[in-house]
């Protein structure tokens, strides 16, 4: 595995939304804090001007990208000058996490507003280097794959089809991935990604990274990863810190658990069989290491993973806008 599929793995662990929204006229939605939360919202059709909790504005264009990597306090509206519209609320709890619009010609603005949310405190160390609000630009999204894939998505979320909701969990996949892939690639210092795009293009902490990826269940130490690295203990140590913004071990562990998170959520396989999958010699060891990580045991984290839980908190799903 690579470092940005570990980092979707991890997104993987949360519960996924995905919306297509029309609005008409003037209009105005306020988004609540919601820090576990990764959300995105494309533009496809009008702009919009976003005011952070801090009375920062900028600027929405059609086809431009927002990301919030910490589900930070915002307001989406029509224009600066928009009456305040509604809160976003949870709406309706269901697993189903696919909210759907019919193209609607006479709307103004169209947009998409993808998330996930992970469990508290829960995340990758890359996703913690992005600031608190990313906006990629038009023609840094136009990429093909990224466009392609969104709007592929877009097409199923205009109409209930056969398979549409398997597919839609497909595709947010697919346009993080390739989203994640624009930022680190294109919009490194832009996105708080330049320390992630030296360590992966550095031979020696690259190496140590592809080696925890492939082997997490290997008994490292922080020597054998330096060996893995062509450097002393100390000096290995050091780089890795600087760049991941992470030790060696901390990103090791925090890594091993989201690897037992997916096998949680996705397998029947018994906890002793995960904590030894993930490198951990005891079943003991490896559900005091969760709990600390998760806040709850492994054994219960499985119970309440699969979709038979509430829908995300939609901190990026509005209500109806409210007209000015």
């Amino acid at each position: 595995m690579d470092v940005l599929s570990d980092v979707l793995a991890v997104l993987q662990t949360g519960r996924p939304f995905a919306g297509r929204f029309n609005r008409t006229g003037p209009w105005s939605n306020h988004h609540r804090s919601h820090p576990d939360a990764f959300g995105v919202q494309i533009v496809l059709r009008g702009g919009a001007v976003v005011t952070t909790e801090a009375g920062t504005t900028f600027k929405l264009d059609e086809g431009d990208v927002l990301v919030l990597p910490r589900g930070s306090a915002h307001t989406v509206a029509d224009s600066p000058d928009a009456p305040p519209g509604p809160p976003c609320t949870a709406g309706d709890e269901r697993a189903g996490v696919v909210l759907r619009s019919a193209e609607d010609p006479d709307a103004t603005h169209v947009s998409l507003c993808l998330a996930y949310e992970m469990a508290p405190g829960r995340t990758h160390p890359m996703l913690a280097a992005i600031p608190d609000f990313v906006r990629l630009p038009a023609d840094a999204a136009a990429r093909p794959e990224l466009a392609g894939a969104i709007a592929m998505l877009d097409g199923e979320l205009r109409a209930e089809r056969s398979g549409g909701d398997t597919l839609v969990t497909a595709l947010l996949d697919a346009v993080l991935m390739y989203l994640l892939r624009a930022m680190l690639e294109g919009q490194a210092r832009h996105c708080g990604f330049d320390g992630w795009a030296a360590a992966l293009a550095d031979r020696s902490v690259g190496a140590a990274l592809q080696a925890v990826h492939a082997e997490p269940e290997r008994q490292w130490s922080v020597a054998s990863l330096g060996e893995v690295a062509g450097l002393s203990r100390s000096a290995f140590s050091r780089r890795f810190t600087e760049l991941v913004g992470q030790p060696p071990l901390a990103y090791l562990t925090s890594w091993r658990l989201t690897l037992a998170a997916r096998l949680l959520a996705d397998t029947d396989a018994p906890l002793a069989t995960v904590a030894r999958r993930v490198g951990y010699a005891s079943e003991f060891a490896f559900a005091a290491a969760f709990k600390r990580d998760f806040g709850q045991p492994p054994g219960r984290f499985r119970k309440r993973t699969p979709a038979c839980e509430a829908a995300p908190e939609a901190v990026f799903r509005p209500e109806p806008a409210r007209a000015a």
